[in-house]
């Protein structure tokens, strides 16, 4: 499977990316706009389109109702599991109210935890989640990364080619032990034994 991208209606911050052969993209409520305005084909739509203000005329649109459990965006990104998606780029999707922002990073680490992987792509940024797990960033990055437990331990971290490096370390979700490393211009390696870990480092430069 390739890659489903998910496309809220949060602040627009730049859709970097065109989908390939076995890319899905869904439009949630606001961010079928932003998909228009780019040009970018849009595979389903869904939302109650409170943000978007009418619902889209798309042939595939799922109206959700404004009072529900799920967000939008969580909605979404079940639709892509069950057309069997592992991995989800969600855009759009920070920003605005800071509540919605922070219910995008739980579903990261839901992802996580679930054996799926997701990123949350912010202003000059990527957060992402890993349980039980490790991400490899490439050498050509630079500037500042930062891990933070999600759990309430994180047990046998270990992060390497970075400028600090931890071996078989504890993090938990009440100290920020792991803000503001750097990359050295190695390929840099972070892992986890036992917990979720949240990754934020710059996007593509």
């Amino acid at each position: 499977m390739g890659i489903c991208y998910v496309i809220g209606a949060g602040d627009n911050y730049g859709l970097d990316f065109w989908p390939e052969g076995g890319d899905y993209v869904i439009a949630v409520d606001g961010g079928f706009g932003a998909l228009e305005e780019k040009g970018i084909p849009v595979d389903m739509a869904m939302g109650d389109f409170d943000s978007l203000g009418y619902v889209p005329q798309h042939p595939n649109t799922i109206l959700l109702n404004a009072e529900k459990d799920d967000t939008d965006m969580l909605a979404a990104v079940k639709e892509g599991i069950a057309r069997g998606y592992q991995e989800f780029h969600m855009y759009c999707g920070t920003g605005g109210r800071i509540e919605h922002t922070i219910a995008n990073v739980q579903l990261l680490a839901w992802l996580a935890q679930n054996g799926m992987r997701g990123g949350l792509f912010g202003k000059d940024c990527v957060i992402t989640a890993i349980t039980n797990g490790t991400i490899t960033l490439p050498k050509h990055l630079s500037g500042y990364v930062s891990v933070f437990s999600y759990t309430e331990r994180s047990e046998g971290v270990d992060l390497k080619g970075l400028k600090y490096e931890l071996d078989n370390a504890v993090l938990t979700n009440t100290y920020p032990l792991g803000v503001s490393n750097e990359f050295t211009g190695a390929e840099s390696r972070i892992s986890v034994k036992n917990g979720t870990l949240l990754v934020v480092y710059p996007s593509a430069q």
